[in-house]
């Protein structure tokens, strides 16, 4: 049997298991009956259940766990920091806890194509079986997301019948074959400030600003980044810009409109004010 590692948090580190692999940052955790999650995160079959202060996991080092959800980070100064209003107040005090995983960039960048226009099952799905064809075998079960090289190698007929990818597949294999040429893309849009890093993005076929700001965020910690998305528009709506249209597609100017407000409102953090928004979307 795998020895199980335990890490106690302390009171200044606030953490809530659930509300941060629930959320819909990431694609790869299913919880199960028993309390425990299980996922795949850098490469690594990783499980991990929460019991009040005690975090116990499996699979990887306590480095890498702290990391990875962002234990290291002074929640409670974060959230302070973007706690403006009532509302955000009130996502705040019911996800307290969430934090922002760390995301490997290449497969956040293939999993935020493969979740346009589709739901979270579809996307869990979609990832899943592009890591089941083409990822390597993980000693602890499942597979690791496959790299550039491996999916640069399908063919836009395997993932669009094989992966139920749809008008995704080109975008993947293209998107692949770019990462393949260059190879230092995200070393480069790491070091990028948040205007050109987006731009960086942007070229990638199949990422519009949506994706991008989603890939900026979970993957380069660029939290200034604010995603909109059909949730975050209305949430914006009804609490904050009343004049937004109520539906129809979203303008190029609506977004910046959104995302400006955002960042004169919430600050620096302001991705983070989103994800705890997102959290309790239900009530959009």
């Amino acid at each position: 049997m795998t020895d199980i590692c335990r890490i106690t948090l302390g009171r200044d580190e606030p953490f809530d298991l659930d509300a941060t692999l629930g959320c819909g940052q990431a694609f790869r955790w299913e919880k199960t009956g028993d309390g425990w999650w299980h996922g795949i995160a850098g490469g690594r079959a990783v499980r991990i259940r929460q019991d009040g202060s005690l975090l116990s996991f499996t699979g990887a080092d306590e480095s890498f766990v702290r990391r990875h959800l962002a234990l290291d980070l002074d929640l409670p100064g974060i959230l302070a920091s973007v706690d403006r209003d009532p509302v955000v107040h009130a996502a705040i005090d019911r996800c307290l806890g969430l934090r922002l995983l760390r995301q490997e960039p290449f497969e956040t960048l293939i999993s935020y194509i493969c979740a346009t226009n589709a739901n979270i099952p579809v996307i869990r799905k979609r990832v899943r079986l592009l890591a089941e064809g083409y990822g390597r075998p993980l000693p602890g079960g499942g597979h690791a997301f496959p790299t550039a090289e491996e999916l640069a190698s399908s063919t836009e007929c395997s993932l669009r019948e094989g992966c139920v990818m749809g008008y995704r597949a080109p975008y993947v294999c293209r998107t692949a074959a770019i990462c393949v040429d260059d190879p230092g893309w995200a070393e480069r849009t790491a070091e990028l400030p948040y205007e050109e890093a987006r731009e960086e993005l942007l070229r990638f076929p199949g990422v519009g600003p949506k994706a991008a700001d989603c890939i900026l965020l979970f993957a380069f910690q660029k939290y200034e980044a604010f995603p909109v998305d059909v949730w975050i528009r209305r949430i914006m709506r009804r609490s904050y810009l009343p004049h937004l249209r109520e539906e129809g597609a979203m303008t190029a100017k609506e977004y910046r409109e959104i995302r400006d407000f955002a960042w004169g409102h919430f600050g620096r953090y302001a991705g983070w004010a989103q994800e705890y928004l997102y959290c309790v979307r239900d009530g959009a």
